[in-house]
């Protein structure tokens, strides 16, 4: 009987997976499945078993597009099915495992369920328990470390695969998030119920019966036809809506390329951070005016949405930035406006060494301007003579 946990199918809405597989690189598409019809994301995952007859697996998975961290311990069968049924949710593109776990029954089980699963088998040392508590202390929320403590403290499989996870990101992809900037949540295995296929299909809780690549699921369809009725009953504010949404970027793309940083910093990386912060600027800006265009909803959803895009929500954010940038800086599309922007976009008197590369980049280029005016003039003459 084919089995899905009603946990995992809640991680879906949370956590989004969905990523593509190869042989013989780490993947970044993948194609639409019934389980997880979302864009392609890009998620590591690290498993570990307990030794002796009753299987303990440990489970650790961390989200590269969107910062977050998922972790597991679960109470098993030998057949290893809610096992299987995580890890086929989520759909990693990378599965970690021990080198002493090559041959061992539970690789070979996912091998089998899952499909062209890529393995990586790295040494045991990476699963260190303590390990796994420093990073909970030096990556997650500061209002979280203490409690996630206490969760791992009883979770050994757990807090070692989210050591080996981390240190895999850091060690072979380069990558490293900066402090208290990781999302994490801890999913245990208890109050959960398997569901089969059937009642799965029936009950639409991962495709739509009606519409079988529609991402919708029914249970949130009439929310959403409150919120269509809301903005096609008020002209006024559906202009207003889609105006405002005109300033909006890629948020989670953003976000997640200002706390996921390379080991080894380039002048790209530099002039690509200067971006991303004039991205963060350039939401921030758009949220008030979402706010603003919302003014008359009505339905529960729309409602929703305005509460999130109150200007409590990211007042510290707003002036966090506004002591640094300057107050027209917005984000450019070509590249020649996006140079200038990030040249100008920092106040003067914020750095004086960049305000003195500033003054002489700007009469660099009048330099320039002047030489090109005269060559011109030169070649002008020369060509009334000839």
């Amino acid at each position: 009987m084919s089995v899905y946990s009603l946990n995992s199918l809640n991680s879906v809405d949370s956590f989004s997976p969905s990523v593509s597989r190869g042989t013989s690189r780490r993947p970044t598409a993948r194609p639409t499945t019934t389980a997880t019809s979302v864009a392609a994301q890009d998620i590591i995952c690290a498993v570990s078993e307990s030794r002796g007859v009753s299987s303990t697996i440990g489970l650790a998975f961390v989200n590269l597009a969107t910062a977050e961290a998922v972790l597991c311990q679960i109470c098993d069968s030998q057949t290893y099915v809610k096992t299987i049924i995580k890890i086929g949710v989520f759909e990693p593109s990378e599965i970690l495992f021990m080198n002493t776990a090559k041959e061992s029954k539970l690789r070979y089980i996912i091998q089998e369920n899952l499909p062209d699963p890529i393995f990586t088998f790295l040494d045991r040392r990476w699963w260190s328990e303590k390990t796994g508590h420093e990073y909970v202390e030096r990556l997650a929320f500061p209002e979280e470390v203490d409690s996630l403590k206490v969760t791992l403290g009883g979770n050994y499989f757990a807090a070692c695969c989210f050591a080996a996870v981390l240190k895999y990101v850091e060690v072979e992809l380069q990558r490293s998030f900066t402090a208290h900037s990781l999302r994490i949540r801890f999913e245990p295995s208890q109050g959960s119920m398997t569901i089969d296929l059937a009642t799965i299909v029936s009950l639409e809780l991962i495709q739509n019966l009606q519409n079988a690549k529609s991402k919708e699921k029914r249970v949130k369809l009439t929310a959403r036809y409150n919120a269509v009725e809301d903005l096609a009953t008020k002209e006024d504010m559906f202009v207003s809506v889609r105006q405002a949404l005109k300033g909006f970027i890629d948020a989670d793309k953003v976000l997640t390329a200002i706390i996921l940083v390379p080991t080894k910093r380039t002048i790209q990386y530099v002039e690509q951070s200067v971006n991303n912060v004039i991205m963060l600027k350039t939401y921030v800006s758009a949220i008030k005016n979402i706010f603003q265009a919302l003014g008359a909803a009505q339905s529960d959803l729309l409602l929703t949405i305005r509460e999130l895009c109150a200007p409590e929500g990211h007042r510290s954010i707003e002036d966090l930035i506004d002591t640094t940038l300057n107050e027209n800086v917005a984000y450019q599309s070509k590249p020649l406006d996006l140079r200038n922007q990030r040249i100008y976009c920092v106040k003067a008197g914020v750095n004086s060494l960049l305000d003195v590369a500033r003054q002489t980049y700007k009469e660099a280029n009048a330099d320039a301007i002047e030489l090109i005016e005269k060559l011109s003039g030169m070649f002008e003459v020369m060509r009334l003579h000839e």
